[in-house]
């Protein structure tokens, strides 16, 4: 395995540039003392763009590990109206990546959220009529990022139009879009990480690495909670502290070469960043113990 791992500002409840608990600069510090290779950007401009973003991770030495940028694929006109906002975070993109390919970037393709999803357990996705337009418009989606020289992952995720296995492998079968394998989202969705790895395994280009609690999901969904309250319920606790086969996922990497991302979401107020910091140690000392 040739693996680098990485972080993210979402495990800080970072959701927004101008309105972060903790600073850049304090993060990377943080996490680099921890032993993480990497951070995952986080909202565009929190950890600043061009001389000051690359001057920035230099100074921690860390690397940039992709980042999220979510598209309305089902709606032809909003999916047009988002194209500005892709082709600003590729540029922070490019203009941050390694000559080492296999640790570039990876701009991280996703929807928005879908709330009936996650507050009902079998809700109607994506209509199958819709499923054609929804896919030619994430494949050129993708196609924009390769003209900027990098390779997109699509993220499935819980409470959006794409989180079962079911349509994550009917979005392989219709783009050539490599994955982003988030283990935490797939099985509270319903599916299996460890069999994800195997299956789709020739696609997967990066990993957010996350275990999770069906039973924080389901007291979530039963008060009618969203999935910010599955976040607040505790849905992904501290690696190891969950229901996911994480050492199964770990096992399931041979032959993967890229970033693994650890996220333990949390909610976008009320952070406690000491218990945070101590968590991202203890996940890191986690990935050690099992050959990490």
């Amino acid at each position: 395995m040739s693996i680098k791992v990485a972080n993210a500002p979402v495990n800080f409840g970072i959701y927004r540039a101008d309105d972060a608990p903790i600073g850049p600069a304090t993060m990377l510090g943080a996490l680099a003392g921890a032993g993480y290779d990497g951070i995952d950007s986080g909202p565009i401009g929190y950890l600043g763009t061009g001389e000051e973003l690359r001057e920035r991770l230099e100074r921690a030495g860390m690397g940039l590990a992709g980042g999220w940028v979510d598209l309305r694929y089902e709606d032809a006109g909003a999916f047009s109206a988002g194209l500005p906002g892709l082709e600003a975070a590729l540029a922070v993109f490019a203009d941050a990546a390694p000559a080492d390919g296999r640790f570039a970037p990876r701009p991280t393709l996703a929807c928005p959220d879908h709330p009936p999803r996650v507050a009902r357990d079998g809700a109607p996705g994506l209509p199958a009529a819709g499923w054609a337009g929804f896919a030619a418009r994430v494949q050129e989606a993708a196609d924009r990022c390769r003209d900027r020289g990098l390779e997109p992952v699509f993220h499935h995720h819980l409470g959006t139009l794409v989180e079962t296995a079911e349509e994550v492998e009917r979005l392989l079968e219709l783009t050539d879009v490599s994955l982003c394998l988030d283990t935490g989202h797939l099985w509270l969705a319903g599916g299996d990480p460890v069999a994800a790895l195997r299956d789709w395994g020739g696609r997967i280009r990066q990993v957010h690495l996350k275990d999770a609690d069906r039973a924080a999901r389901d007291r979530a969904r039963a008060a009618g909670g969203d999935l910010a309250a599955v976040v607040a319920g505790g849905g992904f606790p501290a690696l190891g502290a969950g229901e996911v086969d994480l050492a199964g996922v770990l096992a399931g990497l041979d032959g993967y070469e890229g970033w693994l991302v650890v996220e333990q979401d949390v909610p976008g107020s009320g952070q406690d960043i000491r218990r945070i910091l101590d968590d991202q140690r203890a996940n890191r000392d986690w990935l050690r113990a099992h050959g990490l």
